[in-house]
């Protein structure tokens, strides 16, 4: 090769090297769409939560977490503190799988990567590369995270302590229809028929439903209140017919023992909200609707 040959090979070297970190820099700033998030959680036996916190701020919903009932956990705050994130600010959406395996989550926002592996390290945990680990409160809380982008975490709670990782990877799509509300939780029928993992007070219901392929609830502003909304796929349009009577049976008969104890419905817990469901087939789906005070968020979130 000439003298005069080299430069040109330098040159060419040079542009595909600045190519390729354009390449990843476009990759890592390009959007990443929730189909595309959630295709990267676990789906079998899953209960599927998504929080839009941007949509949420927009609303005026998240000002209720300003109110002086609610509270912080200590431990939170202090962690909050330490990588210098502020939730009602910095994050603008989490979707997260609640899985046999543990807790998995695609977290979008502002991120203070420094920090965040700083605090890793200072907690007795370790990074390789971009991937990081630190022991949780319990064996089956190890705790692992990544940057999917840089305004995208991967989050994982499990007993792999390095859990994270399967979030780097697509799975195939399962289900192209996603709800369009702010606030959505997916339970698989597996899940409505064993109850493991629901609040007290909402087995009875998830009994009437327990057939069910999957049941969706979806929350969203109602004025100055939320409200929450339950679409059910069944099999066909008698089982659909049966659950919406077995779900307006429930809930009479929650009224009735409430009546017995000489009690009233409580706006601010479940009581008050399960009892003021109604409920209604069409085709093979079953809808249901229950309004949500703000006393019963604050408490909820607040844990009063």
């Amino acid at each position: 090769m000439s003298f005069f040959r080299k430069p040109s090979v330098l040159i060419v070297l040079l542009a595909a090297t600045l190519a390729g970190y354009g390449g990843v820099r476009w990759f890592r700033s390009r959007p990443l769409g929730l189909a595309s998030q959630l295709r990267r959680l676990p789906q079998r036996d899953a209960v599927i939560v998504y929080i839009d916190f941007h949509r949420l701020r927009q609303s005026g919903i998240l000002g209720m977490l300003d109110s002086p009932k609610t509270t912080e956990d200590p431990d939170y705050r202090e962690f909050a503190r330490k990588i210098n994130l502020d939730w009602k600010k910095d994050l603008d959406s989490v979707v997260l799988a609640m899985a046999p395996s543990g807790k998995f989550m695609v977290v979008e926002g502002r991120f203070d990567w420094k920090s965040l592996r700083n605090y890793a390290e200072e907690a007795g945990g370790e990074c390789f590369g971009p991937v990081c680990r630190v022991n949780g409160s319990a064996p089956e809380r190890r705790i692992s995270f990544l940057p999917l982008q840089d305004h995208v975490m991967a989050l994982a709670v499990s007993t792999d302590e390095w859990a994270a990782r399967t979030l780097q990877g697509e799975a195939p799509p399962a289900d192209a229809g996603l709800p369009d509300a702010p606030v959505w939780v997916k339970i698989p029928g597996s899940v409505l028929k064993s109850g493991e993992g629901l609040p007290d007070g909402t087995r009875m219901f998830a009994r009437s439903i327990q057939q069910a392929d999957y049941a969706i609830l979806t929350f969203f502003p109602d004025g100055q209140r939320l409200a929450a909304r339950l679409d059910v796929r069944c099999g066909d349009p008698r089982d659909a017919a049966d659950i919406a009577g077995e779900l307006s049976h429930a809930t009479s008969l929650l009224k009735e023992m409430i009546a017995r104890e000489h009690q009233t419905p409580n706006p601010a817990d479940f009581s008050g909200v399960l009892t003021s469901g109604s409920f209604w087939s069409q085709g093979d789906r079953v809808y249901g609707k229950w309004p949500i005070e703000r006393s019963f968020l604050e408490n909820l979130l607040g844990g009063v």
